[in-house]
């Protein structure tokens, strides 16, 4: 008897210890560490100290031990996040470059505050109500905060106009700016239409729509889609514009988060365009959106897909906003394409550096030259959804026809001209200087891409500009990237003159080989039904 009630009284003991441990356990989980480190800062340290750094520092902190795209910015970094999504900023409506500290205006926004009170091209802004633009070094961030402000508020701009002596004080009401997304668009073929996506933004469905109207109407029977260096943006726009090419039902992409479940995003009806003959261009700097819009066409077997392997980013982000304006982006899901492949590559949590790092190991590695040096086991290979093609997972979207990365034309000559700037400020001061003559002689974009010549003279100014700014010609370099130098001049020359369409017009034939072999593609429907079948 007494054997068992010393047994009892032993077990009763044991489990009162085994509660008291449970519940100390859970009192340590439910613990807040950081809550309590924070108190006892504010309490015990000896110093005076700045609360809401402390915070941003410890959530910098945490979010640096998680994935590579779960980040924290502050109410700065949060609005010039936002705003190119938003698609629109309040302002006075010009493009502008800095040219030896000076502000000069590119073009104005059609129908904007500037034109309406007949700020010109060339134009020189010194000052923006009280605050100096022009010559005291100011940074471009800056100069846009005092361009900028709310719909409806004035601001005072100080010009200063060629061929007037006085500088000439305009007041502008400040209004909505769109933010264009859409970078290029026109035939680069009597049949064969190409539009340019730089993000995907919330009015980048509208501008794709209406660019695929206007090339219609201009004859167009199939379409060179870039998205070269697009680095995504909004989920929906992108699934939007995928609608524009899919048929009802179509899957796009799905999500999936063990917290958040399996979300599907489908085509509500059947695309306006989704018998276009269709290629789309990507390379390794496409991601995110891009590559959830490249991914569900070529898993539709709808495009074919031309380019680099795109750069590999799946991750969904939410951002969670704080009452001061500030944001965390917290990656809560992954993105599939329609036949199950995982977009996002490979990743080690709290290794942000490793990960950046991947895309000069992919160079290194001879990607960017060679299909060949890209390997994906049988674990990782998938068909599409009609005509079964076998595509690959594991990171990216691989294209269906691989173009490599072309440098002939390149030198370190060249190389330094553009790390400096030299060609935007040597054109910034040509069109300027010549804007008028330049007019008249190339009255239309067409007349300019066909007439103007980048000849010996201006070739010799523009190598004395960059002697000017700390770079010797060298010959032998300069004879090897004379053509992609002319190139880019009159590329540059032409957007100033006239819009971005122009500029990709003269570059795209001539210097890029991913978009001449979507055009050879796209031409050839023997080709086109080589590729999807």
């Amino acid at each position: 008897m007494m054997k068992l009630i010393k047994h009892v009284l032993l077990t009763a003991a044991a489990l009162c210890c085994a509660m008291q441990l449970h519940a100390a356990d859970d009192q340590l989980k439910n613990f807040d560490k950081i809550g309590y480190a924070n108190r006892l800062i504010e309490s015990f340290y000896l110093d005076s100290i700045d609360r809401n750094k402390l915070e941003e520092e410890a959530i910098v902190a945490m979010l640096k031990t998680l994935d590579p795209h779960s980040l924290y910015s502050n109410p700065e970094e949060t609005k010039d996040l936002v705003t190119p999504l938003e698609g629109n900023f309040s302002g006075i409506g010009i493009q502008f470059n800095m040219l030896n500290d000076t502000l000069i205006v590119i073009q104005t926004t059609s129908g904007g505050p500037s034109e309406k009170v007949g700020i010109l091209p060339g134009d020189k802004i010194l000052s923006a109500d009280t605050t100096m633009i022009s010559g005291v070094n100011r940074s471009r961030t800056d100069i846009m905060k005092s361009l900028r402000g709310p719909k409806g508020t004035r601001v005072d701009v100080k010009v200063a106009r060629r061929n007037v002596d006085e500088p000439i004080l305009f007041r502008i009401t400040r209004d909505d700016i769109p933010v264009n997304s859409v970078d290029a668009a026109y035939m680069a073929t009597p049949e064969i239409g190409y539009i340019r996506l730089s993000r995907f933004a919330e009015t980048s469905y509208d501008e794709v729509a209406e660019a695929l109207k206007s090339l219609e109407r201009q004859g167009m029977k199939g379409l060179i889609f870039d998205l070269e260096d697009n680095g995504g943006g909004i989920l929906g726009a992108a699934a939007e514009i995928a609608e524009l090419f899919l048929n009802k039902g179509d899957l796009i992409t799905y999500t999936e988060s063990p917290k958040l479940g399996t979300s599907e995003y489908k085509a509500r009806g059947k695309g306006r365009y989704a018998n276009l003959p269709l290629v789309v261009m990507v390379n390794q700097y496409s991601a995110s959106a891009s590559e959830i819009l490249s991914g569900a066409l070529q898993d539709h077997d709808r495009a074919v897909i031309v380019g680099r392997r795109t750069f590999g980013k799946g991750l969904v982000q939410r951002p969670f906003p704080f009452p001061d304006g500030s944001m965390i982006r917290l990656t809560v899901a992954r993105y599939h394409t329609p036949s199950g492949r995982v977009i996002q590559k490979p990743y080690e949590l709290g290794k942000a550096d490793d990960y950046a790092a991947d895309m000069l190991e992919r160079y290194n590695s001879g990607e960017f030259y060679s299909a060949d040096s890209i390997s994906f086991p049988d674990s990782l290979k998938y068909n599409t959804l009609r005509r079964h093609r076998t595509v690959y997972g594991g990171g990216g979207i691989m294209p269906d026809k691989f173009v490599a990365v072309d440098t002939t034309l390149y030198s370190p000559y060249y190389r330094d001209l553009m790390a400096k700037g030299v060609f935007n400020t040597f054109c910034l001061g040509y069109t300027n200087d010549h804007r008028k003559e330049l007019q008249k002689a190339y009255p239309t974009a067409d007349k300019f891409i066909s007439d103007f010549k980048v000849d010996d003279a201006l070739m010799q100014s523009f190598v004395a500009q960059g002697e000017k700014d700390g770079i010797p010609v060298d010959e032998k370099d300069m004879e090897r990237s004379r053509e992609l130098i002319a190139a880019i001049l009159k590329g540059i020359i032409g957007r100033d003159l006239f819009d971005t369409s122009t500029y990709f017009r003269i570059i795209n034939p001539l210097l890029s080989p991913v978009y001449r072999e979507s055009l050879d593609i796209i031409q050839s429907p023997e080709a086109l039904k080589g590729y999807l079948n």
